[in-house]
C-alpha cells in the first residue's frame, strides 16, 4: 500500500507544526560551549555552597557538597539504599505507565467523541480541582501502606494531564483536513495515521513530559505518609533526624530519576516523530526538506 499524500497549505496549523524542529543532541560548537557552561555555573554553584555552609548558612539546614557526596557513596553502596532506589523507581513506573494508560484512553474517547467529552469533561475538571494530596491519605486508606497505593497516587496525578493533552490535542486537528483524505478514497484508517496521530505527537509528548516529575511527586507523597522503604520514606526519616546530608543526597537521586525519565521521553519523542514522517532522520522536518528540493 503506497503511503498517502496530502498537500497541505503552508499557512495551516498543521504545517506549522510539522516545520517546528525536533530538539537534537547538541554537536555543534555551540552546543559544546553551552555545556561547558552549564558546567562551569553548576562548579561555580557547589564551590559557593562549600564556601558558604557553616560561614553564612547554617550547616546543620544546608550541609555542604563533600559530606552530601559521602553520605550518597554510603547510600549507593548498602543494599537498604538500593533497595530504598527500586522501590521509588518501581512505584515510578508503574504508576508513571497506569496514569499514561488510563489518561489516554480518556482523552482519546472524549476528544474522538463532542458529545462524550461535552459530558465528561466538566465532572473531570471538578475532580481534577481536588489537590492530589487530599486524596493520597484515601488512597492509602484503600490500598493499604503497600506499593499499590503509591502507584495509584502518581497514577491519578499523571492521568489528568495526559487526558487534557489528548482530548485539547483532538479538539484542534483540522476537520477539513479529515474529509479531505475521506474525499480522496482514504478510509477512518488512513484519517487516524495521516491526519490524527501526527498532529497528537506533540501535545502527547507535552502531556508526558509533565506528567513523568507529577509521578515522582505522587510517589514520594504516598511514601511520606505510609511506608516502610523507598526514597521518601527515608527522607522522612532523615527530616526527623535533622539529618541535611541524608536529605539532600536523597533529592540528588530523585533529581536523577527526572533527568533519566526526560531523557528517556525526549528520545522516543525524537524516535516516534522520524517514524511519523515528521522529521528528517537528520533532524530537519519533511517541510524543510521538501522546501530545499522546491528551491533546487
Amino acid at each position: 500500500m503506497s503511503r498517502l499524500a496530502i498537500p497541505v497549505r503552508p499557512d495551516t496549523d498543521v504545517a506549522r507544526r510539522r516545520a517546528i524542529p525536533i530538539p537534537r543532541q547538541e554537536t555543534s560548537p555551540r552546543g559544546r560551549f553551552v555545556v561547558l557552561w552549564r558546567a562551569v555555573i553548576v562548579v561555580f554553584l557547589l564551590a559557593a555552597w562549600q564556601l558558604m555552609s557553616g560561614r553564612i548558612l547554617p550547616s546543620y539546614a544546608v550541609s555542604d557538597p563533600v559530606d552530601i557526596a559521602k553520605n550518597l557513596g554510603g547510600l549507593l553502596s548498602s543494599a537498604s539504599g538500593w533497595s530504598d532506589i527500586r522501590t521509588t523507581a518501581a512505584e515510578v513506573a508503574l504508576g508513571f505507565g497506569a496514569g499514561v494508560a488510563i489518561g489516554t484512553v480518556g482523552g482519546l474517547i472524549c476528544g474522538s467523541l463532542r458529545t462524550v467529552g461535552a459530558i465528561i469533561e466538566p465532572l473531570i475538571a471538578a475532580v481534577n480541582g481536588i489537590p492530589k494530596v487530599a486524596l493520597a491519605p484515601l488512597f492509602v486508606l484503600l490500598f493499604g501502606i503497600g506499593q499499590m497505593s503509591k502507584v495509584a497516587i502518581a497514577a491519578t496525578m499523571v492521568a489528568f494531564v495526559v487526558f487534557y493533552s489528548l482530548y485539547y490535542g483532538m479538539r484542534t486537528v483540522r476537520r477539513e483536513l479529515e474529509q479531505q483524505v475521506l474525499l480522496m478514497g482514504g478510509s477512518r484508517l488512513w484519517v487516524l495515521a495521516y491526519v490524527v496521530l501526527p498532529s497528537l505527537v506533540s501535545p502527547f509528548f507535552a502531556g508526558l513530559k509533565t506528567g513523568a516529575p507529577l509521578a515522582i511527586i505522587g510517589v514520594i507523597i504516598g511514601e511520606f505518609l505510609a511506608s516502610f522503604n523507598g526514597i521518601g520514606h527515608l527522607l522522612f526519616v532523615d527530616g526527623n533526624d535533622l539529618d541535611a546530608a541524608g536529605v539532600f543526597s536523597g533529592l540528588v537521586v530523585l533529581v536523577v530519576f527526572a533527568l533519566l525519565l526526560h531523557w528517556l521521553l525526549s528520545a522516543l519523542d525524537g524516535l516516534v516523530s522520524r517514524k511519523l514522517g515528521l522529521v528528517s532522520a537528520g533532524g530537519r522536518t519533511t517541510t524543510s526538506a521538501r522546501n530545499e528540493r522546491t528551491a533546487k
